[in-house]
């Protein structure tokens, strides 16, 4: 039996320039930190003929063109195994649908599993980008390379998307006080509220491939934010980070008007007034996690409590994807 595990993400600054319709204009920028929340992929030859899969659902069936589920089938059909016999396993530490990058931690520990399972060697860009050919391509989703990227590459990273579709990783080289500073200071709260990154993205796909002026701006002011962010963080300034954040889900929140809604913002202005510099839901909006950057966690944590939302905790992830089993 193989065990890979991919960590999930949360977006620091940038986030909503990955999308190729978007970067392959004018470029992309953003920052961007794995988690210890994990999807896990496991794969093993069963003593029967056939391909078995256990998600949400139960599948049994012959040909990898059969599948209903349309990430395992295309990784099947992109890996070229004609008459597999296979079984797939797939669990998460957080439900899909809460703006932590579950489908591209799946796709990219499926991927390494499997590289796992026959006995193959993938580099985290490989994989990246492989994962991104997949749900990208493939799939033809509305989504951005983030997800896919952070996964594989794990750490606190920064990601330039050129023109060209290419893309370069550097991780952000912070100091150590300003690393534990950041990690004890972000909290998440889930709102309840699960949905469809794609339903909230196809929006800001479409409008930017018509060259919306209005979303053009925004994802050109997102971006300076992403540069800021980073800048804020090497220098050791968190303060100026948390406002950055909050800078952000101002002109996030004008992209879409599904983005956020009377509870999520009640919730965040509930948080500024106790403890928290600034935050913003994480993802694509609409509903998973809202961030905060806190100066008095005690009273955040008492405010957030009041309003049922609960904290899940968490420290960076530096590994990336990787198998724990094999």
């Amino acid at each position: 039996m193989i065990i890979a595990r991919s960590p999930l993400r949360i977006s620091l600054g940038g986030g909503g320039t990955d999308l190729p319709s978007y970067y392959k204009e004018h470029g992309g920028f953003l920052l961007a930190a794995a988690i210890d929340k994990y999807v896990y992929a496991t794969v093993m030859r069963p003593f029967t003929p056939g391909i078995y899969l256990k998600y949400s659902n139960l599948e049994h069936v012959d040909l990898v063109k059969d599948i209903q589920h349309p990430i395992i089938r295309e990784v099947l059909t992109e890996l070229s195994l004609k008459t597999p016999q296979i079984e797939i396993t797939t669990l998460a530490d957080i439900p899909s649908g809460t703006g932590l990058g579950s489908s591209g931690s799946f796709t990219t520990a499926l991927l390494k599993a499997l590289f796992a399972h026959y006995r193959k060697n993938i580099h985290c860009k490989e994989l990246a980008e492989l994962a991104c050919k997949i749900e990208l391509e493939k799939l033809n989703q509305p989504i951005g390379k983030q997800d896919q990227y952070i996964a594989a590459f794990g750490g606190i990273t920064t990601f330039t998307f050129n023109s060209d579709g290419t893309v370069i990783a550097e991780p952000l080289a912070i100091s150590t006080e300003t690393l534990h500073a950041l990690e004890d200071n972000l909290l998440l709260f889930f709102t309840g509220i699960s949905r469809s990154a794609s339903s909230i993205l196809s929006d800001q796909d479409k409008k930017s491939k018509e060259n919306n002026s209005l979303m053009i701006e925004n994802l050109h002011f997102t971006k300076d934010l992403g540069y800021r962010s980073r800048d804020a963080l090497l220098a050791g300034d968190l303060s100026l980070f948390g406002e950055l954040m909050h800078e952000h889900w101002e002109h996030k929140k004008t992209r879409s008007q599904g983005m956020s809604n009377n509870f999520i913002d009640e919730a965040y202005e509930i948080a500024l007034i106790n403890g928290a510099i600034g935050g913003k839901l994480v993802g694509a909006g609409g509903g998973g996690f809202l961030m905060f950057y806190a100066q008095d966690k005690d009273k955040l944590r008492s405010a957030m409590s009041n309003l049922k939302l609960p904290e899940v905790r968490f420290k960076f992830d530096f590994e990336g994807t990787k198998v724990i089993l094999s």
